[in-house]
């Protein structure tokens, strides 16, 4: 309940709680009404113009970080949340010309607004410079295991996998619970071939730490390869209750998952001696969440001049087929190979997970060309 006697600090101190609670329309509302008992608080300034960022108000958050620096030009956080603002908007240059204000300030040993720095510019794909801003956290504070495992995401996402590699390593090494490092590099070690390397990661993870299905599917793939598990083992069914929570599935879809997973495509079973890649998992995936709306059909350019129309799932066939070194592999196997392929050509990542995000990041690459 509001008091008329709250200071700005107090409610500087209960937006800051609303916001980490996630509560941002109640956060501006309350930093609102102290503004208007505390006009000249830039603290309330700062605090609104973070909770109208959540809450993607852009141009009402860069008036609100605009306003705090009108009362004090030198604000690291308000010239940090400006800058974000700016580069959500796509003004680079701005952008980036308020981050080198802050660290010029004196503010490139704060490791949370360095790393709050080099994130914006990650979320906005300006890699080489979010690696700079990690760099810079991690040379600060090298036993901060988030600044070396946020130098090893833009290290791969640059392409640079020995590089990652090391960081993401050094990043456990400091804090071995640090499970986003570890899923990331379970991911990373299989795509390149380090099948029971991933495991052992993988193995030290728990249901809860996965927020995206990738790792939990490979994980299932490798158990039930690896240690010869039964598509209804007991050890796999957390992993499947997981799975279906992040599918916004009903539980009882669980049976379900484990039947999908243990049989191909076409219904025909798998063979249990044989590795499959997640390629061939994720495809089935999206087929049991299939509506009855007929596949898009798009038609992609090659760098020979040929061709080709249909699905993404057609488009990826038509490029196996056409592919004498490849065309025998299953089109999970495909796509990793010619993903790698396309990644040691141009440089530029390329995802082996799907039918679309290989095509799409293809065309990025420089590989073909998507037409519609």
């Amino acid at each position: 309940m509001l008091s008329p006697f709250w200071s700005s600090d107090e409610f500087d101190e209960r937006a800051h709680q609303l916001y980490n609670e996630g509560q941002y329309e109640e956060a501006v509302e309350l930093l609102r009404q102290g503004l208007t008992m505390y006009p000249d608080a830039v603290e309330l300034h700062v605090g609104l113009g973070y909770a109208r960022l959540a809450r993607e108000e852009f141009a009402w958050a860069g008036r609100a970080f605009a306003a705090a620096l009108a009362l004090e030009p030198n604000h690291e956080d308000a010239l940090a949340g400006l800058g974000e603002i700016h580069l959500k908007l796509g003004r680079a240059a701005a952008g980036m010309a308020c981050f080198e204000r802050v660290l010029a300030l004196g503010f490139d040993e704060d490791l949370d607004i360095v790393l709050q720095m080099g994130r914006a510019l990650f979320r906005e794909g300006y890699l080489e410079q979010a690696h700079r801003f990690f760099s810079i956290a991690r040379r600060s504070h090298d036993d901060s295991a988030e600044a070396a495992a946020c130098t090893g995401y833009a290290a791969h996402r640059l392409s640079r996998e020995k590089e990652a590699l090391h960081w993401l390593r050094r990043a456990l090494e400091i804090d071995s619970a640090h499970a986003e490092a570890r899923i990331y590099l379970g991911n990373l070690l299989y795509d390149r071939g380090a099948y029971e390397e991933a495991l052992a990661e993988f193995d030290q993870t728990e249901p809860d730490d996965h927020w995206d299905e990738l790792g939990i599917w490979r994980l299932i793939e490798l158990k039930k390869t690896v240690y010869r598990l039964p598509d209804d083992d007991p050890e796999l069914k957390p992993w499947l209750v997981r799975l279906a929570d992040l599918a916004g599935e009903d539980n009882a879809t669980e049976t379900m998952l484990a039947e999908l997973e243990a049989s191909g495509p076409g219904g025909t079973a798998r063979d249990p001696s044989q590795l499959e890649l997640f390629g061939t998992l994720l495809t089935e995936l999206q087929e049991m969440r299939k509506t009855s709306r007929p596949a898009e059909v798009h038609r992609v350019l090659f760098a020979d001049g040929t061709a080709c129309t249909g699905t993404f799932d057609e488009i990826v066939l038509a490029m196996r087929d056409g592919d004498a070194t490849l065309s025998s592999l299953p089109v999970g196997e495909f796509l990793t190979h010619a993903a790698h392929r396309g990644m040691e050509q141009t440089g530029f990542y390329i995802p082996s997970t799907d039918p679309e995000s290989f095509v799409r990041a293809s065309a990025d690459a420089g590989l073909l060309k998507i037409v519609r």
